[in-house]
């Protein structure tokens, strides 16, 4: 595979942005989509445990986040777009084996090897836009990939269930196999290769090696993608056991769909007003005001699964407020965490991605494998991953909050809802 070289195509801004972020949709779209079938799944695989079916989510995403320390360092050397274009046409090939998976062992191992090769869309899609924006430019965009991206888990379990009305639960990965095609045609047709020639790094132990040991002795770097991790661990938790919850505790699985809508509507509202305030106030006080914000909402989530624990409106209303908080906390958490490594921007993204996914799936799926009939889990959850992320954004701000770049005085906290 020969070096990049500068593409002679050009592709505008708004173009890249809708691209980056439709392959970032597919990775969410390999999650919700097949979450109202995971009743029909449990009795197609021969399940025992009902719980045993949230690993296939799990193990996507433990996919995801081990594959992420593989597209990186090759897209460091090889330029962003031959290693997208690879790694999307084998996410299709992996996702039509797991419609024809004649077990539930067999449709592990395939969900694994579907996030392994996924996992290129969401490490490169940072480096693509890292290549291009730096900072609080770059938190804009991201947060505007992240909110056309959150536009799926709104539509996508209507897109499963839609199809469980006309067909088998397998379906669902045939569709998303065909999605996979199409954003590849896409990628081939009309994406110039976005790394510049002066920083393509050889694939070399001692490189990579060095790259995160940068990564990782840089405070705020370190600090900030393990807090953004450990966020996203909560958020893992409640998707793992999400359609359990509204089936078991609350007794409206025909209404999963729209509730799930409806808190997946908070990230997407957040992500939008975090695109437009951002670089007015900056990715740190926005995020921290937001994990703060989050905190609170984790112990009114408790409090309510204690006095009201069978309220779904109560439970819509709040689990909404906190999937706002993380759409403020994900995006400016990473930008904060990328900002220092333009120089090495994939193997950062990559191993900054691999660091968050694997220990957000773990942390999920540790939250949903805890589900026993009541919403305590995902509350205990909540709360206490927002303390421990608050800990380390402590930690890496030396104890002072809601200060940007070269000031040493706090702003006044004015929270983003």
């Amino acid at each position: 595979m020969p070096s990049p070289t500068p593409a002679k195509k050009s592709i505008g801004p708004r173009e890249l942005t809708v691209m980056m972020a439709s392959l970032m949709a597919l990775n969410a779209l390999a999650i919700d989509a097949m979450l109202p079938a995971f009743p029909a799944m449990v009795r197609g695989l021969g399940l025992t445990d009902p719980n045993q079916i949230q690993y296939v989510i799990s193990t996507f995403l433990a996919g995801t986040g081990i594959g992420a320390l593989i597209y990186g360092p090759l897209s460091d050397r090889y330029g962003r777009k031959p290693i997208l274009l690879i790694a999307t046409i084998g996410a299709a090939v992996f996702s039509l084996a797991c419609s024809i998976a004649p077990d539930f062992r067999v449709m592990l191992i395939m969900r694994f090897s579907h996030g392994l090769l996924a996992a290129a869309m969401g490490v490169l899609v940072v480096s693509v836009i890292r290549d291009q924006f730096e900072g609080d430019a770059m938190a804009r965009r991201m947060s505007t990939i992240f909110l056309i991206f959150m536009i799926v888990p709104i539509v996508a379990p209507t897109i499963g269930q839609l199809v469980l009305l006309f067909a088998g639960w397998r379906v669902i990965f045939d569709l998303m196999a065909l999605m996979a095609v199409a954003a590849a045609i896409w990628l081939y047709l009309r994406l110039p290769e976005t790394l510049a020639p002066e920083n393509v790094i050889p694939i070399e132990p001692h490189a990579l090696a060095k790259a995160w040991k940068i990564v990782v002795l840089n405070r705020n770097s370190a600090g900030y993608m393990v807090g953004a991790g450990i966020v996203q661990g909560a958020l893992f938790g409640y998707l793992n056991s999400s359609q359990q919850m509204f089936d078991k505790v609350f007794g409206a699985a025909d209404f999963f769909t729209i509730g799930f809508a409806i808190i997946a509507v908070g990230i997407a509202v957040s992500n939008f007003t975090n695109s437009r305030i951002v670089e007015r106030f900056g990715a740190r006080r926005v995020s921290q005001t937001a994990l703060l914000t989050f905190i609170a909402l984790g112990a009114l989530q408790l409090f309510a699964a204690r006095f009201t624990p069978t309220s779904l409106p109560i439970f819509l209303l709040l689990l909404t407020a906190n999937m706002a908080m993380i759409g403020f906390i994900g995006s400016n958490f990473s930008s904060i965490a990328m900002t220092p490594f333009g120089h090495v921007a994939g193997a950062a993204s990559s191993f900054q991605t691999f660091v968050r996914t694997v220990l957000a799936a773990s942390l999920g799926a540790i939250i949903g494998q805890q589900f026993d009939g009541t919403v305590y889990p995902v509350a205990f959850g909540f709360l206490g991953c927002g303390i421990v992320a608050l800990g380390l954004v402590l930690w890496c701000e030396k104890g002072k909050l809601f200060t940007r770049p070269g000031t040493t005085q706090p702003l006044p906290v004015n929270p983003p809802t």
